[in-house]
């Protein structure tokens, strides 16, 4: 009995983490990375880097970046260009 609570309570925090994540612009990314703004754009668009697409109404695509997202990106050793 115990161990199906734990599950429980297990799975109701996982779901109020995912709706605090703090999310990112394009421009928060791109100060704390030290990048201009379209590069953040380009990697989002290639995949380099993962971002949530809101809806919106106008010419450009608008993005939200997870910060969790952008902390495991820069905690990720670099790997050397052959």
């Amino acid at each position: 009995m115990a161990r199906r609570e734990s599950a429980v309570v297990d799975r109701e925090r996982d779901s109020r983490e995912e709706y605090t994540t703090e999310l990112l612009t394009v421009s928060e990314v791109a100060k704390r990375l030290r990048v201009d703004d379209t590069t953040v754009r380009r990697w989002i668009k290639t995949g380099a880097l993962q971002a949530i697409t809101l809806p919106h109404k106008g010419k450009r695509e608008v993005y939200r970046v997870k910060k969790n997202t952008l902390d495991e990106l820069l905690n990720t050793p670099a790997t050397a260009a052959s």
